[in-house]
C-alpha cells in the first residue's frame, strides 16, 4: 500500500516539477509519508521512476491483451481503450518528456531508466504486430518500432492541439502503417 502512494505520488509530482525538481521528501509528503518509508522501497529517485514506468507499462499490456482476448472487434476495442486513456494523456506525456530529459543528462554509459520500459513495450507491439501480419518476431520488430514512435508522436501532437487529434488517432496509424506493412517487399530499406 505505501508502495501504491509512493508511485503515485511520484507521478504527480514529477507531471509538475520534473524528475530534477521533484524531491524526495516531496514525494514522500504528497504519499502521506516520511522520507524513511520511502527509502524503505526505494533506492533513489531513478529506482521510483524505473519502477513506476514498469509498473505503468505492464498496466497498459495486461489492458490491451484483455481487448485482444475478449473477442469482438479488437480495432474498435483498442479505439475505446485510446479514447478512455485520453482524458490523462497530459499528465503522462508530461511526465514521459521529463523522463526523456533525464535520460538525456545522464551520465556518459548510463543505461536510461526508460530502457526497460520501452524494451517490454516495443516486444508487446512486435508480438502484436506478428499476429496481425502473419509473419514471425524478427519480421515485425521494425514495424512495432514504427507504431510505437507514432503513438509518441501523437500524444504530443494532441496534447499541442487535442481539437485537431482524434484521441484514438494512434489506432488509425497503426491500421495505416500495417496495411503498407502487408504489401510485398514493405520493410526497412524497401
Amino acid at each position: 500500500m505505501t508502495r501504491a502512494r509512493l508511485l503515485a505520488a511520484a507521478a504527480e509530482v514529477f507531471a509538475e516539477s520534473g524528475v530534477a525538481g521533484a524531491s524526495v521528501e516531496t514525494i514522500a509528503e504528497r504519499a502521506g509519508h516520511t522520507r524513511g518509508a520511502f527509502y524503505g522501497h526505494f533506492a533513489g529517485k531513478d529506482e521510483l521512476v524505473a519502477a513506476l514506468l514498469e509498473e505503468r507499462t505492464h498496466r497498459e499490456r495486461e489492458e490491451v491483451a484483455g481487448l485482444a482476448a475478449a473477442g469482438g472487434d479488437t480495432w474498435e476495442a483498442l479505439r475505446e481503450w485510446h479514447r478512455q486513456r485520453s482524458v490523462h494523456v497530459e499528465q503522462w506525456l508530461a511526465l514521459r518528456l521529463e523522463l526523456v530529459r533525464h535520460t538525456l543528462n545522464r551520465a556518459p554509459g548510463e543505461r536510461s531508466v526508460l530502457a526497460g520500459r520501452e524494451t517490454v513495450a516495443r516486444e508487446a507491439l512486435t508480438g502484436a504486430v506478428a499476429h496481425e501480419l502473419g509473419v514471425d518476431r524478427a519480421g515485425a520488430a521494425f514495424t512495432a518500432l514504427v507504431v510505437h514512435a507514432l503513438e509518441d508522436g501523437l500524444a504530443i501532437q494532441r496534447a499541442i492541439d487535442p481539437d485537431s487529434v482524434p484521441a484514438d488517432a494512434v489506432v488509425a496509424a497503426t491500421e495505416m502503417v500495417l496495411r503498407g506493412a502487408r504489401r510485398p517487399g514493405a520493410g526497412p530499406g524497401h
